[in-house]
């Protein structure tokens, strides 16, 4: 499993490490042969990481972060630090916004006071504060920051406070799709189609509003470049998305239904979207740092459409 790498004797700490994007970032670190630290309070899933502990360049432990003693102990002897723990995503943020604030915003803070200079951090945000951008004009990193949801405000917030830190970088994610070892149906893109796949159908608020996409597996190579070039990047933010990605709620939908035909896309006319969200997001800045994103939306659909009908027994015999 493990591939050769001049950096593998580096130590990484991954807070959220069981989670969507940590499970994967966590296999393939550990793979390429650094010494990785992951820790999580195991809310959600507590097997995305198993097949991890056989390897001895792996270490985990369940710990709150929100505690400053847990992180204190924890950052000790670390080079880079990749803080993922966070309640993601508007409607839970609004559904537990103490938890929100202190995961997504204290958490950060606390590190920040105990965090030596000399240790890396690299970030991940949301694309999602720049809220609602201009019809015929690209959100580039220069562009204000106008988050319109808590989840938005909790990200910026902690983004502020890591821009003081220099030897940092920031990555602000588009809308994440694809599959892992902690799967999530609530982003976007996997659920679409999983609702096309069971339900044949999609029912579409404010059709109109766009977005910019990321496959996990092109996040995942952003952090090992960003960790193999991190003098290049640091001190800096970058918006982190697939350009070719840059599409409508209905575009993403026609893209779904040309690899299941059957789907009706039902457009809600008298309903609101409460994800206000709407913007196109230029990702040049990293692009010319010499990272691009590759995985396309189709190929994504595909892998989620043929997920969903694996782990859906009644679907199978259907296709």
């Amino acid at each position: 499993m493990q591939k050769k790498n001049k950096l593998a004797n580096k130590n990484i700490l991954i807070t959220g490490a069981a989670g969507y994007i940590g499970s994967m970032l966590c296999t393939e670190l550990v793979s390429r042969g650094y010494n990785v630290t992951a820790v999580d309070i195991l809310k959600y899933d507590s097997n995305s990481l198993s097949h991890l502990f056989f390897f001895k360049n792996f270490k985990f432990f369940k710990e709150d972060i929100t505690k400053e003693f847990t992180l204190k102990k924890l950052i000790q002897n670390q080079d880079y630090i990749i803080p993922l723990a966070a309640l993601v995503g508007a409607p839970l943020c609004e559904k537990k916004k103490e938890e929100a604030v202190n995961t997504n915003y204290k958490s950060i803070k606390i590190l920040l006071k105990i965090i030596k200079k000399t240790q890396r951090i690299i970030f991940p945000t949301t694309n999602s504060g720049y809220g609602v951008g201009l019809k015929d004009k690209y959100c580039d990193e220069n562009s204000p920051l106008n988050p319109i949801s808590l989840y938005g405000r909790t990200k910026k917030k902690a983004e502020d406070i890591i821009k003081k830190h220099t030897n940092s970088i920031r990555f602000r994610l588009a809308t994440v799709f694809g599959l892992s070892y902690r799967m999530r149906s609530d982003l976007l893109v996997n659920n679409f189609v999983e609702a096309a796949v069971k339900k044949k159908q999609i029912s579409l608020y404010e059709s109109n509003f766009r977005r910019n996409y990321i496959h996990i597996r092109d996040v995942i190579n952003a952090f090992i470049f960003s960790i193999q070039n991190f003098k290049k990047l640091k001190n800096d933010v970058y918006n982190l998305g697939l350009s070719e990605a840059n599409i409508t709620k209905f575009e993403l939908c026609e893209k779904i239904k040309k690899q299941i035909p059957d789907l009706i896309i039902r457009k809600i006319k008298n309903k609101s979207d409460p994800d206000k969200r709407d913007y196109f997001v230029s990702n040049k800045k990293i692009e010319k740092k010499g990272f691009k994103a590759s995985i396309s939306i189709e190929v994504g659909i595909s892998e989620m459409k043929n997920y969903f009908i694996f782990v859906d027994k009644d679907l199978k015999n259907n296709y």
